[in-house]
Parts: structure tokens; C-alpha cells; sequence
């Protein structure tokens, strides 16, 4: 019945059902599959991002950033860029080990989710506050190369808010 057709007496719905079940079951895996690369490649971020403030590069870079925020300038004030950046280190690296525990330990991976949602906040807060951020001589919406750096992480905001909601419900569930 190439033309779509029924003979009488045939129904679709044996066929209307066998299709979805098939799509709905491939859209699953697929989900799965998102969703493992959205909760690990996060936490990857993290523990990698972590392990790089550890170096001096990465201390001058950060430096720049918190100089200019009202928010977290007093810092250097107690701290070198390198205390500074450590810190930001431990912190980070934290929150990728907390969001990897989730199959183990939910409510913790829960808290690094609260983390990592904070983090973004704070990264994207600096957008608002460092010069470094514009393109010099452009005006809005040309982003210098830390300012393209940054904006990356509204997507990365999404995933952590994700997280919190999936590790909270899981939680639940156990």
C-alpha cells in the first residue's frame, strides 16, 4: 500500500504505535547521552578550569577581571593574584568533583550544582564591571576576546541550573 492507502477492515493504529515507540525510545538515549555530556563536561570544566589557576598565566589573566570588580577587588588588598587565583582553584575544582558524584552522592552533586550556578553568575557579573571586556574603539555588542570568552558562560548557567534541578530530583527519588 505505497499510496497510503487501507485495505477494509486495516487500522493505522498498529502502526501509528510501533513508529513512536521507536522514536521515543532513540529521543531517550539520545537525552541520556545529553544529558551525561552536560553533567561530566561540566565537571571536566571545572576541574580543569581549577587546575589552571594554579599557574601564574592564568593568575594574570584573572587578575585583570577582579581588578575591576566592585565586587571582588578588595582581594588583592589581603591577597597576591596568586593566593587569589588558588583560591578560585580549590573552589573550582571542588564543584567538578562534587557535580561528577552525582550516580554516588545527589545531594552533593546538588551543592556543586549551587556552585557552579554561583560561579556563572559571578563571570557573567564581570561583564558589566572590566573595560577589557568591549572592543576598544567598538561600541556594544562588540565583545573583545575575553569578553567572547565570558558570554560562553550564559549556556553554562543553563546547564548548572539543569543540574541543580536533576541531581535535586534524584535526590528525591532515592
Amino acid at each position: 500500500m505505497a499510496t497510503g492507502t487501507l485495505a477494509p477492515g486495516q487500522s493505522w493504529s498498529g502502526v501509528e504505535r510501533r513508529a513512536p515507540r521507536q522514536i521515543d525510545r532513540t529521543g531517550i538515549n539520545i537525552k541520556r547521552i545529553g544529558e551525561f555530556i552536560f553533567r561530566y563536561g561540566l565537571a571536566l570544566v571545572f576541574v580543569w578550569l581549577g587546575l589552571l589557576k594554579f599557574t601564574l598565566y592564568e593568575a594574570n589573566n584573572i587578575a585583570a577581571l577582579i581588578d575591576h570588580s566592585p565586587f571582588f577587588s578588595w582581594l588583592y588588598q589581603r591577597l597576591s593574584e596568586q593566593d587569589v587565583s588558588n583560591m578560585a582553584g580549590i573552589i573550582e575544582i571542588s564543584i567538578g568533583v562534587m557535580l561528577a558524584m552525582r550516580s554516588f552522592w545527589p545531594s552533593l552533586s546538588a551543592i556543586g550544582s549551587i556552585g557552579a550556578i554561583l560561579t556563572f553568575l559571578t563571570t557573567l557579573s564581570l561583564l558589566l564591571t572590566s573595560p577589557a571586556i568591549w572592543q576598544s574603539g567598538y561600541s556594544a555588542p562588540a565583545l573583545s576576546t575575553l569578553g567572547q570568552f565570558l558570554i560562553k558562560d550564559v549556556v553554562l548557567l543553563g546547564v548548572s541550573v539543569w543540574s541543580l534541578g536533576e541531581a535535586t530530583r534524584a535526590e528525591h527519588l532515592q
